[in-house]
């Protein structure tokens, strides 16, 4: 029988979220560094950021639905060896193909957050499951953010291959203490991989709220993505600003973030409808900012803050909507979710720096407008059912 949930564990989890995805976002205020360093243009090393993000949809498509299937113990064991051997290529790297190479698998083996998302659901009564959620997204949210915050600081200080090799002793510590206090999750699914892949098409094809969700997270993440991929270049351009005060800039999405529990324990008393209207609405107007402050820094400041509120609203929310209505498939249907925000997320790092070499911030603040005008576009054209999906 499974454990219930005890807080430590809970916290556990949510710290555990916030460490591991931060691999994924230790490149984005370094690329700059990484561009001078091998002698490749902006758009060149963007690729460093695009191929993690890839790998993670790909460590989400094939590792994650494993959780219905495999002993998270073991599933930790096997994605932390390859974590840990691909944050220490990258650091060693000598090449922008073998940075990038190495970026691909940091991004595939830091999926397993998302296991800790459904498990968290799992343990938790029907009441808490809201607020459960909401604990580790905001662990993963701070992870996000702060790993900006990090990765610039040193960056500025020691260099972006450091941060590299930090990652990797972290990611080592925090391997030997999941491995001491995680709870042993026995999995119900008894069928074999291939049949479980194939049911993850099964709960595609049938289940049309899945399929809103994923497509409202892509189009949300795409342009938060277009965002951090390029703010880099325009602090430069047009401030003069390094690594490290981009970096800074996660710091006011950790006021964000830890919101995150509250919006858990909203969706138990207003209708989800209404969280991703006003979730949505709230993306807009920070696009809105963004597009008249590429020489204001209160604008970007500001603008930072609501568009990270905006983006937990909508995504807890959606996890939450997705989990209440498969309970026998979280893993699953928490797979198909996540694949499409983050396919949305390399989408809206590929066009957001075409964006910025074509139109500078212009071109990213409409991208960005647009891929929020189409989430808002999406929700009302599905209105009816929206309002079910709770």
């Amino acid at each position: 029988m499974n454990q219930k949930l005890s807080n430590f564990v809970l916290y556990l989890m949510s710290v555990s979220a916030g460490l591991v995805v931060a691999n994924l976002y230790y490149n984005q205020p370094l690329l700059g560094e990484i561009a001078k360093d091998f002698g490749v243009t902006e758009s060149a090393v963007s690729h460093v950021a695009l191929t993690t993000q890839l790998g993670y949809a790909f460590g989400l498509l094939f590792v994650v639905p494993l959780g219905d299937m495999v002993s998270n113990k073991k599933i930790l064991q096997y994605d932390f060896l390859l974590m840990i051997i691909s944050l220490v290529a990258a650091a060693m790297s000598n090449s922008l193909l073998l940075l990038i190479t190495s970026s691909f698998f940091i991004g595939f083996t830091s999926a397993i957050p998302q296991l800790f998302v459904p498990m968290a659901a799992q343990l938790s009564d029907k009441e808490g499951q809201g607020r459960a959620i909401g604990i580790v997204m905001s662990g993963l949210l701070i992870g996000i953010l702060g790993s900006r915050v990090i990765s610039g600081l040193v960056g500025d200080q020691f260099g972006w291959r450091v941060m590299y090799y930090a990652a990797a002793f972290v990611m080592l510590a925090l391997y030997v203490l999941l491995k001491l206090k995680l709870p042993k999750i026995h999995p119900s699914y008894d069928g074999g991989y291939g049949a479980l892949m194939k049911s993850l098409w099964t709960y595609f094809k049938s289940e049309p709220v899945v399929r809103l969700a994923a497509l409202r997270g892509a189009l949300a993440f795409g342009g938060l993505s277009a965002f951090w991929t390029t703010l880099v270049f325009l602090m430069e351009d047009s401030f003069g600003y390094g690594s490290g005060v981009t970096g800074a800039f996660g710091l006011l999405g950790i006021v964000g973030a830890l919101a995150a529990v509250l919006v858990g324990k909203m969706n138990n008393k207003i209708s989800s409808y209404k969280i991703i209207l006003y979730g949505s609405l709230l993306l807009i107007l920070s696009w809105a900012i963004f597009l008249v402050s590429s020489n204001s820094i209160l604008g970007l400041v500001l603008g930072v803050i609501l568009v990270d509120l905006g983006i937990q609203a909508l995504h807890i929310t959606n996890q939450n909507i997705i989990f209440s209505n498969n309970p026998e498939a979280r893993n699953r249907v928490n797979t198909i979710y996540m694949v499409g925000f983050f396919i949305g997320g390399a989408v809206g790092t590929t066009f957001g720096a075409i964006a910025w070499e074509q139109f500078k911030w212009m071109g990213v603040s409409v991208l960005g407008i647009f891929f929020s005008v189409a989430l808002l576009g999406i929700h009302l054209m599905f209105n009816v059912k929206g309002k079910r999906s709770k």
